[in-house]
């Protein structure tokens, strides 16, 4: 009970803590629109927010706010679960085979450094202007967060549990499946997380470079109509749904790994 108490405690502590944070950041933002030059080329709090309730029953183009949101994570959607699900597999095997590490390494190495964005001209030139460019962008972007990551749980495994396990008869399969896909597992929803991250920014770039609906549309509209309350309105429906997504992998994880949850 105590320990229940004290966890309920902390959670109340740490939204209290960000509800403060937000006011402030949103007073801040009001004074420096309202008493600088700034309030000549930005919206303020007040402004934007309304816009934002009035865009979620008023389309913005052909949808409204909510409409593009469910456009871009549809997107996201079909390029996260096709990276990660190749990542997954390329980074284990490269963990646990030798010579499939020596193969693939040395190209991932070259290709992680590399921003999805700047794949953008290519990726038109190979897919053309539809759907597929996009996904080909956000696969790439969740491919390479989970690979090094699914292949660094692999590479922590304790050796001497490995050892152990052997010296009691398990074969390499047993070892497997028993104590490495285990202990990787953390790793790997790690990974999740981050290309759940970098592939909602990325498909925010894709839709800026050519679509005709969804977040990043909302943004590059609002920019060509000298709209600052809307370029606002993208961002901020950017960030609440980057937050939901990421607080929806962590309670994922939460309740998948209860063996190895990390630090909140």
């Amino acid at each position: 009970m105590v320990k229940k108490f004290n966890a309920k405690a902390k959670n109340y502590e740490k939204t209290i803590c960000a509800m403060i944070a937000i006011a402030v950041f949103l007073c801040v933002w009001q004074i420096v629109v309202s008493f600088t030059k700034a309030g000549m080329v930005l919206a303020g709090p007040i402004e934007t927010l309304k816009m934002f309730f009035v865009s979620i029953v008023k389309p913005v183009g052909t949808h409204t706010i909510e409409g593009h949101i469910v456009w871009s994570l549809s997107r996201v959607l079909v390029g996260f679960v096709i990276g990660s699900f190749a990542g997954i597999v390329l980074g284990i095997l490269m963990g646990w085979f030798k010579p499939v590490s020596a193969l693939f390494r040395p190209i991932f190495e070259i290709l992680r450094p590399i921003p999805p964005i700047a794949w953008i001209p290519l990726s038109i030139v190979w897919f053309g202007l539809g759907e597929a460019s996009k996904y080909f962008l956000i696969m790439y972007s969740a491919f390479c967060a989970v690979t090094m990551n699914a292949y660094s749980g692999v590479r922590s495994v304790d050796p001497e549990l490995m050892g152990a396990a052997k010296m009691l008869g398990a074969n390499n399969r047993q070892v497997f499946t028993t104590i490495v896909l285990p202990s990787c597992v953390p790793q790997i929803f790690a990974g999740l997380q981050i290309a759940v991250g970098t592939s909602w920014a990325t498909v925010v770039a894709a839709e800026m470079v050519r679509s005709q609906e969804g977040v990043g549309w909302v943004i590059i509209k609002g920019q060509d109509s000298n709209s600052t309350v809307q370029i606002l309105v993208g961002i901020v429906a950017i960030g609440i749904v980057g937050y939901i997504l990421a607080v929806s992998m962590r309670a994922i994880e939460a309740r998948l790994c209860r063996w190895s949850v990390r630090g909140k």
